[in-house]
This record gives C-alpha cells, structure tokens and sequence, in this order.
C-alpha cells in the first residue's frame, strides 16, 4: 500500500475534498495540520518546493500537488498507477 502525506488545516475546503476522495477510494493517509503544529507548514513548503497552501499531497514521497492536482491524477487514471505497488 502506497504511503500517503496529506498537510492540511482544520477550516480549508480543499483539505476536506481531497480527504474525501481518499476515503472514497478506501485509502489512508497520515494528517498534519499546519495550524496545530506550525512548524510542518515549514516542512510542507520545502517538501513542495515552496508551494504554501493547503493541502499538499505526497504519495510514496512524491509531491502530488493539492486537491485539484488530486482529483484530475484520479479522473485519469494516474492516481490508480502512482498507488500501485512498483
């Protein structure tokens, strides 16, 4: 199973879409919100190359992008390959 990152904050809707997108396709994934614990929002912005809002999504290390970046990785198929065992 592949090792899903997801930064996130309590109040973004974007954090909630692509929480629910992971749910709906039965994956888990480990949650850090940048608002609880501050000094992941610096890790999170050098993991994505200074990209600063929220949600970043990494699977298996590599950096996905946000809620938007997520959902067109599933509308075409990607995301089912980047979750394959490899």
């Amino acid at each position: 199973m592949a090792k899903i990152t997801i930064y996130t904050s309590a109040f973004c809707g974007y954090c909630w879409r692509a929480k629910a997108l992971l749910k709906a396709k039965g994956l888990e994934y480990e949650e850090f919100d940048v608002i609880a614990n501050p000094s992941r929002r610096d890790e999170m912005i050098e993991r994505a190359h200074g990209r600063s809002t929220v949600p970043q999504i990494f699977i298996d290390g590599r950096h996905v992008g946000g809620a938007e970046d997520l959902d067109r990785l599933d509308r075409t198929g990607a995301l089912d390959r980047l979750l394959q065992p490899g």
